[in-house]
C-alpha cells in the first residue's frame, strides 16, 4: 500500500489513483487553454478591430478574474 501523492489517501495499488491523475491533467489543460485564449484570438495585437460588445465582454471577464485572485 502507498499514499497517493495527489490526494494523500491510501492507494491499494502502489501508484497514484487514476482519477486523481486525470483530474490534475484536466486542470492543467484548462489553465493552459485559459492562458492562451488571447493569443489564439490575436487580441493582444489590435483590440481596435473588435466590436464594442466584444470589448465590453472581455473587460467584464478580466474584471471578474481579478476579483477572484
Amino acid at each position: 500500500m502507498k499514499m497517493c501523492s495527489i490526494c494523500h489517501r491510501i492507494s491499494a495499488t502502489d501508484q497514484d489513483h487514476l482519477d486523481c491523475i486525470q483530474k490534475i491533467r484536466i486542470e492543467f489543460e484548462d489553465e493552459d487553454f485559459k492562458q492562451h485564449i488571447p493569443e489564439k484570438l490575436e487580441l493582444t495585437k489590435d483590440t481596435k478591430n473588435l466590436s464594442v460588445e466584444v470589448r465590453a465582454i472581455l473587460e467584464h471577464l478580466t474584471k471578474e478574474s481579478k476579483k477572484e485572485e
